[in-house]
């Protein structure tokens, strides 16, 4: 078995280590610019923050994990009413997009609404997704058991939508992509991660539901915590599957800042 997509940075407190497995079982091929995710952050992490940044989302493990890498900013989360039609996308990948998309939305209003301004402000939403349904947190107990009891011993993916504003009116920030209103440089993607579940018996999972961990999380479980005993591997980044696809987000986020040209000429 090999690990991939990985990279045991700093594991955050809690958390189990996973063991990250292709299908097939042969190396995949490396991204010729795969670092660990803080260094890929390391060369502008000065310049980011002495900037003014908010983490538009209230989960704790996205807030954990970006602390992680030593970024400094404010939580104001998203109070959007995740009542988006999901038969209206053809993939959760769409789905995600979108709903990631609304709650930066509903953020922004917010915070134009409380006169708040930030330099730079981050967004995300995490769905699962098996046999073509759209999975998402569960109403209450009966149903996070129901969830469970469909994962046990198959696999399901865990889709990360990603958006990333940065502003137009500060000289260091670029991008091709801007907001309707021209005040943001915009990035937005998916990453999508591939998670085996070990076979569950209902005592399993009644114990596990008992510990009240799945209640709060996409799926139901929480790879970072109680939740990593039911996993057996995963195919592709870890912490997506905690909610925030670390890698992704720095190389996107790396490409949107100019200040990196004068780190790199200043050596």
């Amino acid at each position: 078995m090999i690990i991939t997509g990985y990279l045991p940075l700093r594991i955050p407190s809690g958390s189990k280590p996973v063991i990250v497995v292709s299908k097939n079982e042969k190396e995949p091929k490396r991204d010729q610019h795969c670092t660990t995710r803080k260094e890929m952050l390391q060369p502008i992490i000065h310049f980011l923050n002495s900037q003014r940044i908010c983490l538009a989302s209230g989960s704790p493990r996205r807030k954990q994990i970006l602390e992680n890498v030593g970024l400094k900013f404010e939580v104001f989360p998203s109070v959007f009413e995740e009542n988006v039609d999901k038969s209206v996308y053809s993939t959760p990948t769409e789905y995600v997009r979108e709903t990631a998309f609304q709650k930066m939305q509903d953020v922004v209003k917010r915070l134009d609404d409380k006169k708040k301004v930030y330099d730079l402000i981050i967004g995300a939403d995490t769905v699962l997704s098996q046999d073509g349904d759209i999975i998402e947190k569960p109403r209450d107990r009966d149903h996070a058991f129901q969830m469970l009891l469909s994962f046990s011993g198959k696999s399901h993916t865990v889709y990360t939508g990603v958006v990333i504003y940065a502003s137009t009116s500060n000289p260091e920030f670029h991008g091709d992509n801007i907001t309707e209103d021209k005040r943001y440089y915009k990035k937005q993607f998916e990453v999508g991660t591939e998670v085996f579940m070990s076979e569950l018996t209902p005592d399993i999972i009644n114990a596990y539901i008992d510990t009240k961990e799945p209640m709060d999380k996409a799926g139901g479980y929480g790879i970072q915590a109680i939740g990593g005993t039911l996993i057996e591997g995963i195919h592709g980044d870890y912490f997506n599957v905690m909610g925030f696809p670390l890698h992704r987000f720095a190389k996107n986020l790396l490409s949107m800042v100019s200040f990196t040209n004068k780190v790199n000429n200043g050596k």
